[in-house]
């Protein structure tokens, strides 16, 4: 049954040591397996907290319902 666990305790003793002697690569690894997981697991943590997502922002000025008048007094011609 030992036999079954030793690859993740080879695998524990190798971060262990890679954590003292390189840091800047053990955590740039971290980091770098944190990202695609955060994708996955915040936006239903958000949603359990009470987030609702902000309406839509319009994607056009609503136009009045009366006709345009020209403008004038600018001295276009």
């Amino acid at each position: 049954m030992a036999s079954l666990f030793r690859p993740f305790q080879r695998s524990y003793n190798y971060l262990y040591r890679t954590a003292h002697e390189k840091p800047v690569m053990f955590y740039s690894v971290v980091l770098g397996v944190i990202g695609p997981v955060m994708t996955i697991a915040i936006p239903p943590l958000r949603e359990s907290f009470g987030y609702v997502p902000p309406p839509a922002v319009p994607s056009s000025y609503p136009l009045p319902n009366r006709p345009r008048q020209p403008i004038s007094g600018y001295d276009d011609e």
